[in-house]
C-alpha cells in the first residue's frame, strides 16, 4: 500500500486503472486528454482508460499517448454509451459502428457481446442517467460500476451490494472532467493490463473497485 502526498492511497502488488475518465473530447470538460495521463502517472496509477461520451472516435487521441508514454502507464480507449434507460461503459468495440444513441441497454450488451467486447453500467444508481434495479433482469452484464468518482458514497453503496447479490464484481473509475479528479476512485486488477487483454481481464473478475475519498460528493455530469 502507498499514500501519496495527495492523501490518496493505492494499493500495490496489483495493477490499479482509472476505468472512468472524459476529457474535452466529451464535450462537458476542459480537461487535455495528454494532461490526464500526465496526471495519472505523477499519482502512480498503472493505466487510464479515456471513455468519452457517446463516441468512441472521440478517444482517438489516446492512441497516440498510449505510444509517447509507453512504459510509463497503460491508456486504453473505450466509451460512455447514453443508452435508452441509462449509461454504461463499453470497452473491446468500435461502439461508433456498432451502436446507435439511446438504444436499449439490454440491447446494447447483447450487440457488444456478440462483437467480443464487455458492457459496465456507469453510476447505475445515481438516478439520472442510471438504469437502477432494472439491470437485475439483464444477462450479459460483465460488472457493475461500483466506485465512482462522482458519486455519493449511498449510491455507490448500492451498487456494490447489488453486485454481489448479483454475483458480479465491481470496478472503479474517477468520471474525471478535471485532472485533479484522476485516481479518486480506480480499479485494482490482480493481473497486469494491456490494450489486447482488458477485456479477457474484465472478464475474468480478478479486480475490484476502490475508492480513495475521505468525502463522498454528489455528481452533476
Amino acid at each position: 500500500m502507498t499514500r501519496l502526498a495527495s492523501g490518496r492511497v493505492l494499493l500495490r502488488m496489483a495493477f490499479n486503472i482509472d476505468l472512468h475518465i472524459h476529457s474535452l473530447a466529451s464535450g462537458d470538460s476542459d480537461a487535455n486528454p495528454e494532461e490526464l495521463v500526465l496526471q495519472a502517472i505523477e499519482i502512480g496509477l498503472d493505466g487510464i482508460a479515456f471513455t468519452e461520451h457517446y463516441s468512441y472516435e472521440a478517444s482517438e487521441a489516446a492512441d497516440t499517448l498510449a505510444e509517447k508514454y509507453k512504459g510509463k502507464i497503460v491508456v486504453l480507449r473505450g466509451a460512455e454509451v447514453s443508452a435508452r434507460d441509462g449509461h454504461c461503459l463499453v470497452f473491446g468495440v468500435d461502439t461508433d459502428r456498432l451502436l446507435s444513441l439511446y438504444m436499449p441497454m439490454a440491447k446494447i450488451i447483447e450487440t457488444v457481446n456478440r462483437h467480443g467486447g464487455v458492457v459496465i453500467p456507469s453510476h447505475p444508481y445515481r438516478g439520472m442517467n442510471s438504469i437502477g434495479d432494472a439491470l437485475r433482469s439483464m444477462n450479459g452484464i460483465c460488472a457493475l460500476e461500483g466506485y465512482n468518482g462522482c458519486n455519493a458514497n449511498a449510491f455507490n453503496v448500492k451498487a456494490i451490494e447489488t453486485a454481489a447479490a448479483l454475483r458480479l464484481p465491481f470496478t472503479g473509475g474517477s468520471d474525471a472532467h478535471d485532472y485533479m479528479d484522476v485516481g479518486l476512485c480506480y480499479t485494482s486488477f490482480a493481473e497486469s493490463v494491456t490494450r489486447e487483454n482488458l477485456v479477457e481481464r474484465l472478464k475474468s473478475g480478478n479486480y475490484h473497485g476502490v475508492d480513495t475519498r475521505k468525502i463522498s460528493r454528489l455528481s452533476f455530469y
